[in-house]
């Protein structure tokens, strides 16, 4: 992880000079703007990885003769199918629509977010998954 996060905090030097550079240049608003907030992302992400990399083990990447066997085995926990994200896209779309459409619009959106975010969050508490 500590060449993750180098590679994430080089980058957002680069993003920061090329905002300066592009701001100076061409004196438009919004792309300087989305520019520097690609920096702070870049920063966000390199910071966390930087931090995570002290809290753990060196892993296979860290290590300059590893082989791609040393990189092997369990990878961790993944969820089952889900039917959660469904119900968080539609009713994400809603709500991106009641935009356009009428606010009257996130009354429907709303209910649908939360379904699906609480369904997504106990998912592992009933059913079939409860034990895993």
């Amino acid at each position: 992880m500590k060449i993750q996060g180098r590679m994430f905090l080089w980058l957002s030097l680069f993003i920061l000079a090329m905002a300066v550079v592009y701001g100076v240049w061409s004196k438009e608003v919004a792309g300087t703007t989305a520019l520097f907030m690609a920096f702070g992302l870049c920063v966000m992400v390199g910071y966390y990885l930087a931090f995570t990399a002290r809290r753990v083990d060196a892993g296979a990447q860290d290590n300059k003769e590893a082989d791609v066997a040393d990189d092997a085995g369990e990878l961790g926990f993944f969820a089952p199918h889900s039917w959660q994200p469904l119900s968080l896209a539609v009713g994400g779309a809603l709500a991106f629509m009641s935009i356009c459409f009428g606010w009257w619009l996130m009354y429907f959106s709303a209910p649908i977010i939360l379904v699906g975010l609480f369904g997504w969050v106990f998912e592992f508490y009933r059913g079939e998954n409860q034990n895993q």
